[in-house]
């Protein structure tokens, strides 16, 4: 089974690969863990350097537990959600986690939700989880 991570470095992103761990242990899987950035209008070498470090981190975190894993940095000029739901997809995936954050329905309507996206385009199951507090 393979099981697709959409990671960033928040309490909701430590939650989805938390969550994504303990379901590619239960499932005796393969995980892969997605950093998906726009590209484009920002700086993403200097995005991608800022999270040099923190995927290295879970790379060690990933090895220690022993979970088969593969860490993936996407700069396709994608909304995080579209790219997320597309890269797993076309990896065959047969569960994407993700981390949810509280955000109200106004800032819902304004900013949009990756979140979102991915429930809407992905072609199999979502688990969506809630960040402790």
């Amino acid at each position: 089974m393979k099981i697709v991570v959409g990671y960033i470095k928040s309490d909701e992103g430590h939650a989805a690969l938390d969550r994504a761990i303990e379901e590619t242990k239960l499932r005796d899987g393969k995980l892969v863990v997605v950093h998906s950035m726009r590209g484009g209008e920002r700086d993403e070498a200097e995005e991608a350097i800022a999270y040099r470090d923190e995927l290295e981190e879970v790379d060690r975190r990933l090895k220690e537990a022993g979970v088969a894993h593969e860490i993936r940095e996407l700069v396709r000029g994608k909304p995080a959600g579209e790219d997320l739901a597309d890269f797993a997809e076309e990896e065959d995936a047969d569960l994407i986690v993700i981390g949810l954050r509280r955000r109200s329905p106004v800032g819902k309507l304004v900013l949009g939700s990756n979140a979102q996206d991915v429930l809407l385009k992905a072609a199999c199951p979502v688990l969506a989880v809630k960040a402790k507090g």
